[in-house]
């Protein structure tokens, strides 16, 4: 077998292996390489696993409130720790396998290691350190291994690992990342979250509704600092009624760490000092990209603030080299990954009409409960840019669905020019919410004006309609508030 190809992507997390799919449907010969598992952290730690946590913290909430839909439920529902890890970890292994299936149908060759590029057009594969995560399916008989590998285009997938503050590096032990808190060995009595991004508010959501006691520690002054104000401030405000303790403009100072617990000495705004004390703490302080060790130097390929520097397809400085995904830059969604690869592919393969990637439409979701997700610009953003807005809101409790569910606390607001009736941003706090958002994220993507959301009929009875109503609100013709 020829190790030539025409595309060579380094790593397969939801950027990688869109990538090298839409590379072989174009016909180009594509190889991937992985050194742990294939589809990465996303489909492995990350966005799918933490979702099948979620749900079952969800049905767990539920089941303990059935009188709130007139059931009745005899005994003590319980959460079983095991079974729901082990629920989680089998929809991992079933995505891994889904995409080594994928690599096999588009006939991708598989590349097992770690590559560090050599020279322009080059990488050597040397034998990977970290334990191979082989997927359920079986492995695609083109499955190559240690080597020099050639290819007109190298497109770096690499992807991101947890961010760790100096003197409160995560133990594995005692103060986790992602990776313990994903499958922790016996629920905690009290845990302290040490940021409120997705990453942190999601797992201060799972634990909180199974029981345990959560505190949130913010360096930011709102909980999940890029969501729009308004929105965010709406979510503390359930995530406070569930019980969750949140401290806003404070950051850890130093930990102290006991045989089973670690103290939190919790800096205030005002310089004052807290001290919590939990069974566990989660570092959820962002992630930092992996550009280490693949030879970007050595090649004079252009980084800045620890990401590789691309422009609007990929393409890096040096000719040839491409990134995509997290090791680019953020946002840091496997969504902006995948769209990501397919641009950089289709440009690598000469399509016409090839558009740039433009960062200011891709939705961001969050799925704690209640969920939160947005696309464009914030309130505070838009009048920051100088921007005359129009600015309407929707509540879940005036719609008939929400109610119908049980799930009547939630708000749909949305941004207008005042001008041109542009819809410059959306933002959603409610349930299903994540779901709601690719609403408004097509209508921005087609420049859809204010008066062509007004004659667009939305379905009856959907929370859907709530995204209608605070199109209308803008413009001071809401029918059902």
């Amino acid at each position: 077998m020829s190790n030539a190809y025409d595309v060579i992507i380094i790593g397969s997390g939801p950027g990688g292996y869109i990538a090298a799919i839409r590379a072989a449907q174009l016909g180009l010969k594509t190889a991937i390489v992985e050194r742990e598992h294939l589809a990465g952290i996303c489909s492995n730690w990350g966005c799918i696993p933490t979702k099948a946590l979620l749900r079952s913290a969800e049905i767990y909430h539920y089941a303990k409130h059935p009188g709130d839909y007139g059931v009745k439920i005899e005994g003590t529902v319980t959460p079983d720790l095991k079974a729901i890890v082990a629920r989680s970890r089998g929809i991992a292994a079933r995505m891994n396998g889904g995409v080594g299936f994928l690599m096999k149908k588009n006939k991708v060759d598989v590349i097992w290691g770690e590559a560090k590029l050599s020279k322009p057009g080059e990488i050597v594969v040397s034998k990977t350190t970290k334990a191979i995560q082989q997927p359920q399916a079986p492995l695609p008989k083109n499955t190559l291994g240690e080597g020099t590998y050639t290819a007109k285009h190298i497109i770096v997938a690499t992807g991101a690992r947890p961010r760790a503050l100096p003197g409160i590096e995560p133990d594995g032990k005692l103060i986790w990342t992602y990776f313990e808190a994903m499958k922790p060995e016996e629920m905690p009595k009290s845990l302290l979250v040490m940021g409120s991004g997705a990453i942190g508010i999601e797992f201060a959501s799972f634990y909180r509704t199974l029981g345990v006691e959560v505190t949130v520690v913010e360096v930011m002054s709102q909980v999940m600092p890029v969501e729009d104000a308004e929105i965010s401030a709406l979510a503390k405000k359930q995530f406070e009624k569930q019980g969750m303790k949140i401290l806003l403009e404070a950051k850890v100072a130093k930990v102290e760490k006991g045989a089973n617990s670690v103290t939190a000495h919790v800096e205030k705004k005002d310089g004052s000092i807290e001290k919590i004390t939990a069974d566990r703490m989660i570092s959820a302080v962002g992630v930092q990209a992996n550009v280490e060790n693949i030879g970007l130097e050595a090649l004079g390929v252009k980084t800045d603030r620890g990401f590789i520097q691309i422009d609007g397809y990929g393409r890096t400085n040096v000719a040839g080299i491409y990134a995509i995904g997290d090791v680019a830059g953020p946002p840091m969604l496997a969504h902006k990954a995948e769209h990501e690869a397919v641009i950089c592919v289709e440009k690598i393969a000469g399509l016409p009409n090839v558009h740039p990637m433009d960062k200011a439409k891709i939705p961001g979701c969050t799925y704690c409960h209640p969920q939160v997700a947005s696309v464009g610009l914030t309130e505070a953003k838009a009048k920051a840019e100088g921007r005359d807005i129009r600015v309407g809101r929707f509540p879940f409790v005036a719609n008939g669905k929400a109610i119908a569910l049980g799930e009547d606390q939630g708000l749909v607001k949305t941004i207008f020019d005042k001008k041109t009736g542009e819809l410059l941003g959306a933002h959603l706090v409610g349930a299903e919410v994540t779901e709601l958002i690719q609403g408004f994220v097509v209508a921005m993507n087609l420049e859809t004006t204010e008066e062509e959301l007004m004659h667009t009929i939305f379905p009856h009875p959907t929370i859907s309609e709530t995204l209608k109503e605070s199109v209308l609100d803008a413009y001071g013709r809401a029918l059902n508030a």
